[in-house]
């Protein structure tokens, strides 16, 4: 008997790719980079105020702090949602009982009367934060 094995032009073909195509992931990397470039300047805006300009160092962060925002006329914002000013103690204590250590900033408009800000202070005072931070513009 004679046993030879037939070879044919596609055994060779048979065999597993040893090789990983990664063209499409790339594709798939780049447009999520190009989506989180456009997105997060949107996300970090929150209220526009103009902010007034100040020669102070930058605070760093591990936590992402509460920011309370004050307009111009005196209306207040947490994060990007309006709310009343005999609001602003509860919600800011219910946040740190959440997490206690939570840093608080405050971004006033430059032409937000001091009144506003100074009110503002007090309340978060009441709420027991003793340490908040005010948000301006580096100095031009």
């Amino acid at each position: 008997m004679n046993s030879t094995k037939k070879h044919s032009e596609w055994d060779d073909d048979n065999q597993l790719m040893s090789q990983i195509n990664i063209t499409p992931m790339v594709d798939v990397m780049l447009v999520l980079l190009i989506i989180f470039m456009v997105a997060a300047p949107m996300l970090t805006q929150g209220v526009n105020v103009d902010l007034p300009d100040a020669d102070a160092p930058q605070i760093r962060q591990q936590v992402e702090p509460v920011v309370i925002s004050i307009k111009k006329n005196g209306d207040l914002y947490i994060r990007n949602k309006k709310i009343d000013i005999s609001q602003l103690a509860p919600r800011i204590q219910a946040m740190r009982k959440a997490k206690p250590k939570l840093p608080v900033f405050i971004r006033g408009d430059a032409k937000t009367a001091y009144e506003d800000v100074a009110r503002v202070m007090s309340l978060l005072e009441s709420a027991g934060i003793t340490q908040i931070s005010l948000v301006t513009e580096p100095q031009r």
